[in-house]
């Protein structure tokens, strides 16, 4: 009997184990096709969340146009190529600009609260690239009496612009110019012009034309040398640019910046032709004139101030 029971129950074991054989691929199609519908609603379904979004997008109205205001204070802070070479320049040189940074100060205020501008500076060297820097989006221009200097200057920057000028004084002649200048018609205030044609040793003559093109809202006059007997002397400079501030035509005030005014030439010529009643700043060796253009009943004017 026990054997008779086993037996049966072994065939029916086999009997089972043959009937999931044949029944396992049946699941196992039936579990791919089950989840292949699966896959297709959830497709079916993204594909449904992914269109409404699209056509919610495309049938959206128009974005807002920018703000001017945003914008241009955008514009105001985003940095030029000028001054991030300026920043690499002075952090990885040892030579710095000969002016203090009280004096560089002075200067630094009027730029910005008048820049963008047209800034006219008076000798090129160790401090060119930071002027230039400070007024990014202006015209700044550099006039130096050494040709020379001035490719050395421009083959380390070129991104500066700068020209050569001619002088036609020398420094042991100051108090000789300054005692006779009156007597040239061409030299008073009333004639006074900076063309080829002018008879006044003191006016620059030569310049580039797009010195005498421009209105100059900013002047600089730390050069030429002034500190031996054949050196050009500042004398012509500082007449030149009086000259240029008295014939303004536009709006606004002439801001001229005299350095080394602790020496005597610059300090006399500074007061006889730009004028006491017009300083309005003096630091260390640098006095700032804010000089208005010349009024219309000055004709016979015989002094500059």
């Amino acid at each position: 009997m026990m054997k008779l029971s086993t037996t049966n129950n072994s065939n029916a074991n086999t009997h089972t184990l043959r009937l999931h054989h044949r029944l396992r691929p049946c699941l196992l199609a039936l579990i791919i096709t089950t989840a292949a519908f699966i896959t297709l609603a959830a497709t079916k379904t993204m594909t449904n969340i992914n269109y409404n979004k699209v056509s919610s997008l495309l049938n959206r109205k128009p974005c807002p146009p920018p703000d001017p205001v945003a914008m241009a204070k955008a514009a105001e802070y985003k940095a030029k190529p000028t001054q991030l070479l300026a920043i690499i320049h002075y952090a990885t040189s040892s030579t710095v600009p000969q002016q203090s940074i009280d004096e560089i100060r002075v200067s630094f205020d009027v730029l910005r609260a008048v820049g963008p501008c047209n800034f006219l500076v008076f000798g090129v060297g160790r401090d060119s690239l930071m002027w230039t820097s400070l007024n990014p989006r202006g015209a700044t221009l550099f006039l130096e009496e050494d040709p020379v200097w001035v490719n050395t200057v421009l083959r380390d920057a070129p991104i500066l612009r700068a020209h050569p000028v001619k002088y036609r004084t020398r420094l042991s002649e100051a108090d000789e110019l300054i005692s006779s200048y009156k007597a040239e018609p061409d030299c008073l205030p009333s004639s006074a012009r900076l063309s080829p044609g002018s008879r006044c040793r003191l006016a620059l003559t030569e310049l580039p034309s797009e010195v005498y093109d421009r209105e100059w809202d900013l002047i600089m006059i730390d050069a030429p040398r002034g500190y031996f007997a054949k050196a050009p002397g500042r004398m012509a400079a500082i007449y030149s640019a009086a000259v240029m501030a008295r014939a303004r035509v536009g709006a606004g005030l002439t801001h001229v910046f005299v350095h080394d005014v602790n020496r005597r030439v610059e300090k006399m010529f500074a007061e006889e032709f730009l004028c006491g009643k017009y300083r309005v700043r003096a630091v260390g060796r640098l006095w700032h004139f804010a000089i208005p253009p010349a009024a219309a009943d000055v004709s016979n004017a015989t002094t500059f101030c």
